[in-house]
């Protein structure tokens, strides 16, 4: 499952800054953009001579992969904006809004290939050119591959669960490319009824593997952490000299960046040194959790 619906971050590989890691995801989506819809391109040219239903619904699959670009694109503007009096937590979120997005273009590019794998189930057509369709299907893998796996790379790093699904998108796409090799195969054995069986197939898989997604994007909209980020917050508060344990803990994620409170008990003494250990506490925090942004810690009461 780690193959269509990786681990969205990787604290070992991080971008601290938010300007940086939003301009470094809109060049990720402008390459990745410009890679598929070649890509498309390519494909579509072998569709009008071929008349192969399941190398058209891979190619749906493919340009409205390349069209998913555009939105996410839109979100990591707005999410440089500063916070407004509206908008106290800032405009981070728009990236999870792009991955609901994301998520409902797959969707309806998965129905309408199914439709059309219908239709050429009920009204078969004879197909040609079969060795081109292997080679656009070959393309097509090849092409979605290379942009998953660079989408994917930086999703991690700067922390971008929408960029990171962008990626397992276009990845399902290149294993749907295969697959049209596959019915190519089964046309070319004497089996014409491969080509639309596949893109039928195509359709269900694209459906099945959209779940991961799904719920990755929804635990971001319902403030969902990694539990994992939350036992390294935890250690660094803990491991605090001064401090005395961990009464409250909450970190939430608005699209790339992390923000968190935290109420910690810390060992009597004047005010200025309780404020010296919350300092290097919050020092500690933010070394352990580099996409932390905005952090609130205050000193707990003893019970």
């Amino acid at each position: 499952m780690e193959l269509f619906v990786p681990h969205t971050h990787d604290s070992a590989d991080s971008i601290d800054d938010a300007m940086e890691a939003s301009i470094e995801g809109i060049r990720a989506l402008k390459i990745s953009l410009f890679v598929l819809l070649g890509t498309t391109v390519l494909q579509f040219m072998v569709v009008l001579f071929s008349s192969s239903v399941a190398l058209l619904a891979d190619t749906i699959h493919n340009f409205s992969d390349a069209l998913t670009a555009v939105p996410l694109w839109i979100a990591f503007i707005l999410g440089r904006k500063a916070a407004s009096r509206r908008y106290t937590f800032g405009f981070g979120r728009a990236e999870d809004l792009a991955g609901l997005f994301i998520v409902g273009v797959v969707a309806l590019s998965a129905v309408v290939a199914g439709w059309q794998s219908v239709d050429r189930l009920i009204h078969p057509q004879p197909l040609q050119n079969l060795g081109w369709v292997m080679a656009a299907g070959l393309i097509g893998f090849a092409g979605n591959e290379a942009v998953a796996m660079y989408r994917i790379r930086v999703g991690r790093r700067i922390g971008s669960a929408a960029l990171v699904a962008d990626g397992v998108h276009a990845r399902t796409d290149g294993f749907t490319s295969l697959a049209v090799v596959l019915g190519a195969l089964g046309v070319m054995l004497g089996f014409p009824l491969a080509d639309p069986i596949v893109g039928l197939l195509i359709s269900v898989a694209i459906m099945v593997l959209l779940w991961g997604t799904v719920r990755s994007i929804g635990h971001r909209l319902m403030d969902g952490i990694e539990p994992d980020l939350v036992s390294r917050a935890a250690e660094a508060l803990e491991g605090t000299p001064g401090v005395l344990g961990v009464q409250r803990l909450q970190l939430r994620w608005s699209g790339h960046r992390l923000h968190g409170t935290a109420i910690v008990l810390v060992e009597d003494g004047s005010l200025s040194s309780a404020q010296d250990v919350l300092d290097q506490a919050g020092h500690r925090l933010r070394h352990a959790l580099p996409k932390l942004d905005d952090l609130v810690l205050s000193p707990g009461r003893r019970a």
